[in-house]
């Protein structure tokens, strides 16, 4: 979104300009009564079917290099098209599809910028477009929560627009489904980049960061044939942890008796 100026009215519409010189026109559809020469419009600028840069009082459901769930409306040789909440829509190539899309259902989707063509373009390869998060947030900072798919594990979600995350099936207080945008409360940054999220503040299990993790893994896996001799990737393709903090947490639940330990693996068992 762009706040510009209004420079001047023609008749086909109003043209906008910023502080570097730039203008673009807004199409007399998108013009009101109120508008008046030098207000300041807030706008959404893409280029239209003609491949001309134009502006748009309309808001997209998704944001440049953000997420949403999108619905297919057409598919053809060129690609998929999806319903972005403007009047053009948005294509998905066929190199950006990780499996086939369907006309009629929606997926997650990411929007992109193609810099050579100066044309936006949207992917569902999502998991290459999320950032490593690498810094610790608040217990009590407030974060934003899209709603993705279920797994054995919990449900995934996309935090603050930007970082791939998971809240665990124990976690979730409330009623939640695929495509919701709510809010939730980072509970540990994990090594790979990924987040652990809570909906609430409340319930915190007495355990610390990756000891949280690999709790909650074993809550559903019940035993991982995994244990501090083991190989370091396959402990990091198992828990997405390093051999380092893969001993650390096992120590943690040990001393607090909620594993035991076996030659080739370890068990939950509870409090």
């Amino acid at each position: 979104m762009n706040e510009l100026t209004l420079l001047r009215f023609t008749s086909v519409g109003a043209y906008l300009g910023d502080e570097q010189g730039n203008d673009v026109l807004l199409p007399n559809k998108y013009i009101t009564d109120e508008m008046d020469l030098d207000d300041v419009i807030n706008v959404f600028v893409y280029r239209d079917s003609e491949d001309r840069a134009v502006a748009t009082t309309e808001t997209p459901k998704i944001k440049l290099n953000g997420f949403a769930f999108l619905k297919v409306t057409a598919v053809n040789y060129f690609g998929a098209f999806v319903d972005w909440g403007l009047e053009k829509e948005l294509m998905v190539p066929f190199r950006e599809q990780n499996l086939k899309l369907e006309e009629g259902r929606y997926y997650l989707t990411c929007l992109l910028l193609d810099e050579s063509t100066d044309r936006v373009f949207g992917s569902t390869r999502v998991n290459r477009y999320f950032e490593f998060c690498d810094h610790e947030f608040d217990p009590d900072e407030e974060v934003s929560l899209l709603i993705c798919e279920t797994t054995d594990l919990g449900v995934k979600v996309v935090v603050n627009d930007r970082y791939s995350g998971m809240i665990f099936h124990n976690d979730i207080s409330r009623p939640i489904k695929r495509g919701d945008w709510t809010t939730g409360y980072v509970s540990n940054v994990r090594e790979d980049g990924k987040l652990d999220v809570r909906l609430d503040k409340t319930g915190y299990v007495k355990v610390e960061g990756s000891a949280e993790r690999l709790l909650e893994i074993l809550k559903v896996k019940k035993k991982l044939s995994i244990t501090d001799k083991s190989d370091p990737e396959v402990i990091r393709e198992t828990v997405g942890m390093s051999k380092k903090t893969f001993k650390q947490a096992v120590g943690n639940l040990y001393k607090q008796r909620l594993i035991s330990l076996e030659p080739d693996s370890i068990t939950y068992i509870g409090n």
